[in-house]
């Protein structure tokens, strides 16, 4: 039930990460490094990609996509705790939080259907070898990409067009460093019943739905590599698989933690911490956990640096 005669509120106080002042520099500067670090690998990995010939295949293509989707959803919500560490005023607008959580839902979810589609195409390519360059493509992959992203934005675009019709008025403090749809209904003074249950649902769904591809793409590959006599083929599939495994591994757990189950009574602090997670250190180690383990980016790597050396 609605509140009558109260004042909507039109702006919001993002409490952050810290109210210590003696870390707010500390805290700038970690996360500005760390926010260069993750937009200079991303793009870097896209650029490497773009421009060797030998990395045009779909592995790279989705691993590209996956660049880039990282460096945008840093860039969703790094950008704007950055300046509320040195800020006085650590407002934001409405408009502008709904336009940064509805960028936040297209980026995780994207992400979500895109570790899905890389599991997909390691299991084409570690099961069926011989028919890889058959079932894998240019159409099909491009499908693949363009339903990844269209069903981020389709998943956005129902929570943030439910979200819309929430109205503000208990308080205008937001227990979090970006605009996000729990802390929102924390504070709405409309009945929230139908926007929990839509996150239950959708989010729900869309992870469940990810995650079975994953695990069942990695039990049919686990148990290819089983049969295999070959000690150097068995150490070149899990050498091709480990990263993307110990990638979908780090990002699932904080997801499934904080949205699958969003009537848990968790603390504010717990609830950043996730959110820290998944928003800002996965970013910044994905270039890192693809390129060190992945030879073939290594080497293309190797002759940038010799070609400019």
């Amino acid at each position: 039930m609605e509140t009558k005669n109260a004042t909507e509120l039109t702006e919001f106080i993002l409490t952050g990460l810290t109210h210590q002042p003696e870390w707010q520099i500390p805290l700038f500067l970690l996360f500005l490094m760390i926010y260069l670090i993750t937009i200079m690998g991303n793009l870097g990995l896209i650029a490497l990609i773009y421009n060797d010939p030998h990395l045009h295949i779909p592995m790279y293509l989705f691993l590209g996509s996956l660049a880039f989707v990282d460096a945008w959803v840093s860039s969703t919500v790094t950008p704007k705790m950055l300046v509320n560490f040195l800020g006085k005023s650590r407002m934001i607008s409405l408009s502008e939080c709904m336009v940064q959580f509805f960028s936040f839902v297209i980026s995780v979810t994207t992400e979500c259907f895109l570790l899905s589609t890389m599991a997909f195409d390691r299991y084409v390519a570690i099961c069926k070898p011989l028919l890889y360059s058959v079932i894998m493509t240019n159409r099909l992959c491009m499908r693949l990409l363009v339903l990844s992203f269209l069903g981020g934005l389709i998943h956005s675009i129902i929570h943030t067009g439910l979200l819309l019709r929430v109205t503000f008025c208990n308080s205008n403090i937001i227990h979090h460093f970006y605009c996000d749809i729990m802390p929102l209904i924390k504070i709405s003074c409309t009945d929230p019943s139908i926007n929990v249950l839509m996150v239950f649902i959708f989010s729900g769904s869309i992870q469940v739905f990810t995650i079975l591809i994953v695990l069942i793409s990695y039990t049919l590959i686990l148990f290819t590599i089983l049969k295999k006599k070959s000690i150097q083929g068995i150490r070149k599939a899990f050498s091709t698989c480990g990263a993307h495994l110990l990638s979908v591994s780090l990002y699932y757990g904080p997801l499934l933690f904080m949205y699958v189950h969003p009537g848990s009574e968790q603390a504010d602090d717990q609830d950043m911490i996730d959110s820290l997670f998944y928003t800002v250190i996965i970013p910044f180690l994905n270039p890192i956990i693809y390129s060190l383990r992945n030879k073939k980016v290594i080497d293309s790597l190797t002759k940038v640096l010799k070609r400019y050396s």
